[in-house]
């Protein structure tokens, strides 16, 4: 089977900046829906019509992957409204309650890039924005899509996810 909308690819990749520095690597066979959420889409244009066995090299420009970096998505919050331990490198889903800043989006992912003794400073930017990206693609397997995933546009949890984002895992909701 040829990769076609829709339908689940399996894939492995590594990341690497515009420079050949490598960010991430996708090691583990990876389910994503193409035609969904799950890929950029400049990765699915250079999937379509491939079949599993092919490795592909992908060069996309942050307008195609996660976007140029937006310096009004920074900001300082007061420390006093962030938990005991908070450090660069967290991640929260939107503002805290009682933030002062106004127009951020409340849907952002916010990452603490620095702590001080009276604020807290948070870019709302995906930590792959403004970073042009060399993605080395390996297709390992292609399926049809169900139902369920074709309806949901997505396998699972790997939403937009070239790459995913570094520090998820310390994400607080």
């Amino acid at each position: 089977m040829v990769i076609a909308k829709p339908c689940v690819v399996t894939l492995t990749w590594t990341l690497a900046d515009a420079q050949g520095e490598p960010l991430d690597e996708l090691g583990e066979p990876t389910e994503f829906l193409f035609g969904g959420d799950d890929l950029l889409p400049r990765l699915e244009e250079a999937l379509e019509g491939r079949a599993p066995g092919a490795e592909l090299d992908v060069y996309l420009e942050p307008e195609h992957a996660f976007g140029e970096y937006d310096p009004e998505l920074v900001c300082f919050e007061s420390r006093e409204l962030f938990p005991e331990g908070t450090e660069p490198g967290m991640r929260f889903e939107g503002l805290p309650p009682g933030a002062a800043t106004t127009g951020m989006p409340d849907d952002a992912l916010y990452t603490v890039t620095e702590v001080y003794p009276e604020h807290v400073v948070l870019d709302g930017n995906h930590p792959l924005a403004g970073i042009a990206l060399r993605l080395h693609v390996k297709v390992l397997d292609v399926r049809e899509a169900s139902d369920e995933e074709a309806q949901a546009g997505s396998v699972g949890e790997q939403l937009l996810s070239v790459a995913g984002s570094p520090g998820s895992d310390d994400t607080l909701h």
